[in-house]
C-alpha cells in the first residue's frame, strides 16, 4: 500500500511529521510519499519558492525508510488538485495496489467541494487522521455518499479504492503561519519542525521578510494568469 499525504509544507512541521509517520507504522504502509503542492487550490500560495519547499521536505524525512518526496505537483502547471495526482500515481501503479490519501478531519468535512471528488473514490482510499474520540460525519453525507467506511486498515487491503478510514493520531498542535511568523519576528521556531529543516530555513534566510514573501507571491499569481 502507498501513502499520499499533500500539502504546501511551507515549511514542512512536526504536525505534519509524526501524523505520517503513525500511519506508515501502524499501516503497514510500504510507502509514504509526501506531495508538495505548487498552486493550492484552496489557500493562499505560498510564501517561499517551490525548490525550496522542496529541498526542506527532503532534509524532513532525509534517509527515513519508507518515505519519499515526490516532486510531480511541482512540475505540473495549474493547480495542483489532488485528483489530477491520484489519477497518475493509479497510472503508475497499476489497477490492483492500494493507493491510499491522508487528510486531517477539517479537510475531509470538505472533500465534497474538491474538484472532480466524485471520481477519487474510483482512485484511491482515504484515510481520515484525527485526535481519539474525535467526531466523524455523519454516514451519507459529503464525500461519505461516494465511499464507504471501514473500521480496520486490513480492509484497505482488500481493494485498491473506494474505501475510508477514520484514524486517530497523535495531532501537534503546530502551524506553518505561527513558525514563518516567529521567524519573522526574529524568535526560534526550535523544536516545532526537524532541525535539518530549521539549518535549512536559516542557512537561506527564508521567511524574514515580508516583502520578499509579497513579491513572491505576487510573481507567482502573474506567472499562472498567463
Amino acid at each position: 500500500m502507498i501513502g499520499i499525504l499533500g500539502g504546501t509544507f511551507d515549511p514542512i512541521h512536526h504536525g505534519h511529521l509524526r501524523p505520517a509517520l503513525e500511519i506508515h507504522e501502524r499501516l503497514g504502509l510500504d510507502e509514504l510519499r509526501l506531495v508538495p503542492a505548487h498552486v493550492p487550490p484552496h489557500r493562499p500560495l505560498p510564501g517561499t519558492t517551490a525548490e525550496h519547499r522542496l529541498a526542506m521536505a527532503e532534509r524532513a524525512i532525509g534517509g527515513l525508510p519508507g518515505f519519499r518526496v515526490d516532486r510531480r505537483e511541482l512540475d505540473r502547471s495549474g493547480p495542483s488538485y489532488s485528483v489530477d495526482t491520484l489519477v497518475q500515481l493509479r497510472a503508475e501503479v497499476g489497477p490492483a495496489r492500494p493507493l491510499l490519501m491522508l487528510v486531517g478531519l477539517d479537510a475531509f468535512a470538505g472533500l465534497h467541494t474538491w474538484h472532480r471528488w466524485r471520481e477519487i473514490p474510483r482512485l484511491a482510499h482515504v484515510v481520515v487522521v484525527g485526535r481519539p474520540g474525535g467526531e466523524s460525519p455523519a454516514p451519507g453525507t459529503g464525500y461519505l455518499e461516494a465511499a464507504d467506511v471501514v473500521d480496520a486498515s486490513e480492509r484497505l487491503r482488500e481493494l485498491p479504492c473506494g474505501h475510508v478510514l477514520f484514524e486517530a493520531v497523535t495531532l501537534l498542535d503546530i502551524s506553518a503561519t505561527a513558525i514563518r511568523a516567529l521567524l519573522r519576528a526574529g524568535r526560534s521556531p526550535r523544536f516545532l519542525l526537524p532541525d535539518p529543516v530549521l539549518d535549512y530555513i536559516l542557512e537561506n534566510d527564508l521567511y524574514r521578510n515580508d516583502r520578499e514573501e509579497t513579491q513572491l507571491i505576487e510573481t507567482e499569481e502573474s506567472r499562472h494568469a498567463k
